[in-house]
């Protein structure tokens, strides 16, 4: 009795530990792609079910390793509006802008961790300023703006995100007309789409030319 009960205690341990290891393999391959995928529901499954959401090509591949430096840029630069701007609204799109763009940058780092490929690293930002990348600004504009305040950050706030929202807009252009991976084509399609929007309201802040 004594054998075979040990003998049946063995066996439902071994089978434990056989579930245990394929919900933990199960787990273990997309856990973090799903959750750093982002504020989308859709956007989070799909960073680790690109197979089911089509292939991506080289022109998805260098879209989103483009617009995450281009992103991060961005909210550098609208980090500084809360301490320096003078305009409610200046600080009020720069809030809108971190809160859109950041959960941008972890959708579009796990889609890349999902294919294979390396994330920007942080400090490439610094090399991508002078790489001709749409609507980037150099370190010297940078300088300047972190330099600035009131009325003068207002201006050079706004003319500056314009034009970095203008090369947001053609990057996304480009990978709606060359990118394969549907769910890639869809964020750029809404960051035209919320980038253009915003590009308006800039120009009808008071004290833009």
């Amino acid at each position: 009795m004594n054998r075979r009960r040990s003998l049946a205690r063995r066996t439902a341990a071994v089978a434990a530990a056989g579930a245990a290891a394929l919900v933990l393999a199960a787990c273990g391959g997309n856990g973090d792609d799903a959750g750093s995928a982002g504020h989308d529901g859709h956007n989070a499954a799909s960073a680790s079910a690109s197979a089911s959401q089509g292939q991506h090509n080289a022109a998805d591949v260098a879209f989103a390793k483009g617009m995450i430096p281009h992103h991060r840029q961005a909210v550098e630069m609208a980090d500084l509006a809360p301490e320096r701007a003078q305009s409610p609204e200046v600080k009020r799109l720069a809030a809108d802008i971190k809160k859109a763009q950041d959960p941008e940058i972890k959708t579009l780092s796990g889609w890349l961790t999902s294919w294979g490929e390396e994330v920007p690293a942080e400090g490439a930002m610094d090399h991508s300023m002078h790489s001709g990348m749409e609507g980037m600004m150099s370190a010297k504009e940078m300088t300047e703006l972190e330099n600035a305040s009131g009325k003068a950050f207002d201006t050079a706030f706004t003319e500056m995100m314009i034009k970095h929202h203008e090369g947001a807009v053609e990057m996304a252009k480009a990978e709606q007309a060359d990118g394969a991976y549907e769910p890639t084509k869809k964020m750029a399609g809404q960051i035209i789409t919320s980038q253009s929007a915003e590009i308006e309201q800039m120009n009808k802040l008071p004290g833009k030319d």
